[in-house]
This record gives C-alpha cells, sequence and structure tokens, in this order.
C-alpha cells in the first residue's frame, strides 16, 4: 500500500508542472541561438554537455541589489551629476522620482514595460523591487571594476562604477531564454543552461520566484547526471551555482555564491532530441531564463524608462578605465558593444603592428624634443605619432 501510494505521489508530481515544449516558446530559442551564436541549438540529450562552467576571470561579481527602500542608486546618481553636470542633480533627481514612483505605486503607463519587469501587471510596485536585475546583468556583461577613475576631479570608486552599471542596465532589454509559464518547462531549463552555458561559456540570469516578485541571480557553473529510464525517458539531476546580492556595495565583492538543485524527467522523441519534461518534488523551481543585451542609452527605445541623464558611453568608458584591457579583450558577451567586441587572431595581430609602430613613433618624438632641449638638432624622422591604439592582450594571460 505504502508503495503504491508513493509511486502515485511521484506520478503526480511528474505532471504536475512541465509537459511538452511549446512549439512558439522552442522557436524563439532555436532563433535566439542562431542570432546570437551562428549556430543551431543543440536539441539531442546525448549530444549536450554534463557540466559547464565560465572561464575564472568571467565568474559574475557579488554586487549590491539596491533596493528601492534605500533610496536605489542615488548615491552612484550624485557623484555622476557632480562629475558632469556640476552638481545639478539631474540624475539624482530622475532616480528619487523613479524609486518614489515604484514606492509609491505610481508604476504608470507612459513607457512601455521592457526588460524583466515588462511581465509586472499588479498596480503596485511591492517592496521587494530593487535593481537585483540590473546587478545581475552588469556582472554579467562586466569584469568587476579594480580601479577608481576619475572625471572632472570627481573620483568614482569600483563601488561607484557598479553602482552606475547597475543603474545602466535597471530597464535595458534582455534575450528571453526560457519561462513561458508559471514555472520554466524543465525542457526549456536544459536546453537553456546546457546550450548558452554548457556549449556556450556564457552566464545565464535566472529569475528565481515564482510569480509576480523578481529577483535575480547570475548562473556560472552547472553539473549534472543523466540516468535512462526508457528509450525514449531520461531521468536528470542537475545542481547550479550563482551570485549572490551583498546587502551593500563592495570594492571587492566577497566570494558568495549559492547552489540550487533540480530534479526532473525529460521526454525524448525517436531521434533522442527533448520534446518535453516534468519536475519531480524534490526538484527547485524557477521562472525564468534570461541573458543581458548591450545598453541602451535612457530615453532611448529599447530603455524608455532609463535614466537619461546619465550617458551610456561615459559610463562605459569609466568602467573600461578601471579594468584590465587584457581582461575586456577576452570577455565573451553576446551583442557586445563595438568597444568591447573580443578581438580575432587577425585583429590582435593588426594591434600589436600598430602598437609597436606607435610605440617607436613616440620614442622617435621624445629623442627629437631632447635633442631640442640640449640645442641640438634633431634627427630626421618620417614616422608622425598618431592617436594610440588600444593594448593587445598576452596570449598567455587568455585562457
Amino acid at each position: 500500500m505504502y508503495s503504491t501510494l508513493s509511486a502515485l505521489a511521484i506520478a503526480v508530481s511528474l505532471t504536475a508542472q512541465g509537459g511538452p515544449i511549446a512549439k512558439k516558446e522552442l522557436d524563439y530559442q532555436k532563433q535566439a541561438y542562431q542570432q546570437w551564436w551562428g549556430s543551431d541549438l543543440v536539441l539531442t540529450l546525448a549530444d549536450l554537455p554534463l557540466e559547464g562552467k565560465v572561464p575564472g576571470f568571467r565568474i559574475p561579481y557579488a554586487g549590491h541589489d539596491y533596493p528601492d527602500k534605500a533610496g536605489g542608486t542615488i548615491v552612484a546618481m550624485r557623484k555622476y551629476d557632480m562629475a558632469f553636470y556640476r552638481g545639478q542633480p539631474l540624475a539624482t533627481e530622475y532616480e528619487r522620482r523613479d524609486v518614489g514612483a515604484h514606492r509609491g505605486g505610481r508604476f504608470g503607463d507612459d513607457f512601455p514595460r521592457r526588460g524583466l519587469f515588462g511581465r509586472f501587471r499588479g498596480p503596485r510596485t511591492p517592496s521587494w523591487y530593487g535593481h537585483c536585475n540590473g546587478w545581475t546583468a552588469a556582472s554579467m556583461r562586466h569584469a568587476e571594476p579594480q580601479h577608481s577613475v576619475t572625471r572632472n576631479g570627481v573620483v568614482f570608486t569600483p563601488s561607484d562604477i557598479k553602482g552606475l552599471l547597475a543603474d545602466l542596465y535597471m530597464y535595458t532589454d534582455t534575450e528571453f531564454l526560457g519561462g513561458e509559464d508559471a514555472v520554466i518547462n524543465p525542457a526549456i531549463f536544459h536546453l537553456s543552461i546546457t546550450n548558452w552555458l554548457g556549449r556556450g561559456d556564457h552566464p545565464v540570469g535566472m529569475e528565481t520566484a515564482v510569480g509576480e516578485v523578481v529577483i535575480n541571480y547570475p548562473i556560472y557553473t552547472y553539473g549534472s547526471t543523466v540516468t535512462k529510464l526508457a528509450d525514449r525517458q531520461s531521468e536528470v539531476k542537475m545542481s547550479i551555482r550563482y551570485r549572490m546580492n551583498t546587502p551593500r556595495e563592495y570594492d571587492k565583492g566577497p566570494d558568495a555564491n549559492q547552489t540550487m538543485y533540480f530534479h526532473y524527467v525529460l521526454d525524448l522523441d525517436d531521434k533522442g532530441e527533448i520534446t518535453g519534461g516534468r519536475y519531480y518534488g524534490d526538484s527547485a523551481r524557477i521562472d525564468m531564463l534570461w541573458a543581458p543585451l548591450q545598453p541602451v542609452q535612457g530615453g532611448k527605445k529599447g530603455n524608455e524608462r532609463g535614466n537619461p541623464h546619465m550617458d551610456v558611453k561615459e559610463v562605459l568608458a569609466i568602467w573600461r578605465e578601471s579594468v584590465p584591457e587584457e581582461t575586456r579583450h577576452k570577455w565573451l558577451n553576446i551583442d557586445p558593444t563595438p568597444e568591447d567586441a573580443i578581438l580575432s587572431d587577425e585583429e590582435k595581430a593588426k594591434l600589436a603592428e600598430e602598437k609597436a609602430a606607435a610605440e617607436e613613433a613616440a620614442k622617435a618624438a621624445a629623442t627629437a624634443a631632447a635633442a631640442a632641449r640640449d640645442g641640438a638638432a634633431p634627427t630626421a624622422t618620417t614616422s608622425t605619432p598618431g592617436s594610440p591604439p588600444r593594448p593587445v592582450p598576452d596570449p598567455a594571460d587568455e585562457e
């Protein structure tokens, strides 16, 4: 009797959430993967990696989620206003009004609801509202700032820069990686994790809370086991690890992470391709998966609700100055900005030549200047120093 009831309970748990993959959702995931990776989404279970992780230098940083009840990113906005508006509180007041509207339930319908908050339909924004999606996106797209940067006499510490980045991505569009239903279908979950993180070494954002609550974290590694149950059915046990948010922003984020366990059955067709799935009762469940796209200027299409007083290019330039060049040049992102695209071997060789030529020109100019100071005629040269190119990353540092 006990075994019969146990089997019945398992059967119920396997059919409660999941089922066949909706054709519309699968077609979208195929199109998105082809768009960003230039290859097909792998559907065959046996061809998908059992584990995956980002390179060690690519692990997202633990950062602050800037809750509205604490003022959001208003401290970082004050620094920005001091540097670029001579203290006029333009970016600051925009953030203050935005946070106030959320806390007062005045979301309004003046702007399209894009990004991760596009699905929120309640009349009031609840107390959990903050910048967790902004921090998550920033930590996936950007190396953690390491050095302070000065602009117009104002010093931006690594903590300040992380605050700017979190605000930059607050309302920017994201790529949807699955989660049409209240709980993401385990088949779509498996396909997205194993293709994006397993095959692509690319971190994946997850919205963990089921329902209207929005709580986001960046996933950076996973491991799994697959057990064949029948010709067209396999059991999967998967653990993912993700970065945690911090109670405040630190110049150097702590090594804070958590693990989440998933347990589900995948249905296969006669070719071994994943067609659907169902969760076991002991499995975690999440709302959706996503990947960040490049930031768009606030007030423009794709980021209509973003802060229009904070210049995207200026913020990204500050960040670039705060991290090593070699790290930036090997940091893989989908939809990269032109300045942050990964260089091909040919581009690296060309930059190396340009760098060598610029260094020779600089030496010649220095020699000429020294000779002029000494009252001697400078040595003739046909080289003219131009704008110094970006330094080339050291291949020895690349993984």
